[in-house]
């Protein structure tokens, strides 16, 4: 039995990374289950047996790539001390991952559009929704923001940056699109909770 679902998670594992490409390079609409088989070699069976679908898939593949998204940003801040550095650190982070072509086609594009805005939504408040929260949380404990803004300004804030993201997706010069978004956030986060102790350094 234990062999039995060991091959099942490997099976499963393999279905996503390969959908994961797929999805990337050709978006959801022209990426069929087909082509899925195709790549994996597996049976439409044991996909079936895995995610009934092609939506099914995709919402898998969305919510992996969420935590993905989630597990880097934690590590560019986990080792960082001071609120505000750290709030800073993430957003940048946040929105140089918008230049990643994964990123841009399957979270930023495809998602709202497949799996419905409320769902999609759901997910945002799931992962990023919680860090931004919480990394504010713990600015307003610093005394850098009234506490009573937290939940609100996490809402503005996330909103903001997920802008930034689609801005930087759709830009013909990522490069560019980035530097711009890099700057403007750290103006915007400038003006909310002020500078942190090394500020101007590590940002670009």
């Amino acid at each position: 039995m234990n062999k039995k679902a060991e091959r099942g998670r490997a099976t499963r594992e393999h279905l996503l990374e390969v959908a994961t490409g797929l999805f990337a390079e050709h978006g959801y609409e022209d990426t069929s289950i087909e082509a899925v088989l195709q790549e994996t070699a597996v049976s439409r069976g044991a996909l079936y047996h895995h995610f009934g679908g092609k939506e099914v898939l995709f919402t898998a593949v969305l919510e992996s790539l969420e935590r993905d998204v989630t597990e880097q940003l934690i590590g560019v801040v986990e080792r960082l001390t001071d609120p505000v550095e750290t709030l800073r650190a993430g957003c940048l982070a946040w929105v140089r991952l918008a230049a990643d072509p994964v990123v841009q086609r399957i979270l930023l594009i495809d998602a709202p559009s497949v799996i419905g805005w409320e769902r999609w939504r759901a997910l945002e408040e799931k992962y990023a929704l919680g860090m931004t929260k919480e990394a504010l949380r713990l600015v307003a404990d610093a005394g850098r923001l009234p506490a009573e803004f937290v939940d609100a300004f996490a809402h503005m804030l996330l909103a903001a940056l997920n802008e930034m993201a689609l801005m930087i997706a759709r830009s013909e010069d990522s490069d560019a699109a980035i530097r711009e978004g890099v700057a403007a956030v750290e103006e915007l986060l400038h003006r909310l909770v002020g500078p942190g102790p090394a500020s101007g350094a590590g940002g670009r």
